[in-house]
């Protein structure tokens, strides 16, 4: 595991062709010697590029693989330099509640709302049996969904609320990301692999040292 942000932050801010860009990053996996690639779909340009000509010139192939971008919980893109518009896996629960609270969710838009897209690519692919959605009786009761398109429906009606999904969503993630911090809590070797993927982050196993950046 490596991360290599810290390779074009210091080599590459002075290129302003984002074309120029592709062959230094395509040579990361060579140089970083690493198995496998995992980035958004917006990186399948490197990747294709890597897949295509680093075999010609001597290189093993590595492996690819890409997930589909979902906004930010600020609203728009989602960006490691902006912590509130992400969730972090060794967030503690507290952050995550308050990143899920105040995060951007125009009641009845899809558009651009990074709690739907955490509910639709994280959540309902995570979580067994249905998403359960804890309201007070006078504000409708509980709701119950066995899918994400049902739960999208209610949303885009206005029949449930932003801040009730926000609520349920930062519950389940906690849920979720609850032994992986145990286990992070536990583990020295996972801790010394942390550091040395990031060890311009600091040390220790201390939680709220955050040594491990990663977006969920």
């Amino acid at each position: 595991m490596h991360n290599d942000s810290e390779y074009h932050e210091g080599t590459c801010h002075h290129i302003r062709d984002k074309g120029s860009l592709r062959p230094i990053k395509a040579l990361d996996e060579e140089h970083l010697q690493v198995d496998a690639q995992f980035g958004g779909v917006d990186q399948r340009k490197i990747f294709t590029f890597a897949e295509k000509y680093l075999p010609k010139i001597g290189y093993r192939q590595r492996l690819h693989l890409m997930n589909p971008m979902i906004p930010g919980l600020t609203g728009g893109k989602m960006s490691s330099s902006v912590a509130n518009s992400k969730i972090d896996i060794l967030d503690s629960p507290q952050d995550v509640k308050s990143k899920l609270l105040h995060a951007y969710a125009e009641e009845g838009v899809r558009e651009n709302n990074g709690v739907l897209a955490f509910t639709k690519f994280v959540l309902f692919r995570l979580i067994k049996g249905n998403f359960i959605i804890d309201r007070p009786a006078k504000f409708g009761g509980q709701l119950s969904y066995p899918s994400y398109s049902l739960l999208e429906l209610d949303y885009m009606n206005k029949v449930l609320h932003p801040q009730d999904l926000k609520v349920a969503v930062a519950k389940y993630l906690n849920i979720i990301l609850a032994p992986i911090r145990e286990e992070f809590v536990s583990n020295t070797s996972i801790q010394k692999l942390v550091e040395r993927a990031y060890p311009s982050q600091g040390h220790g196993s201390k939680m709220d040292e955050k040594p491990f950046n990663q977006p969920l």
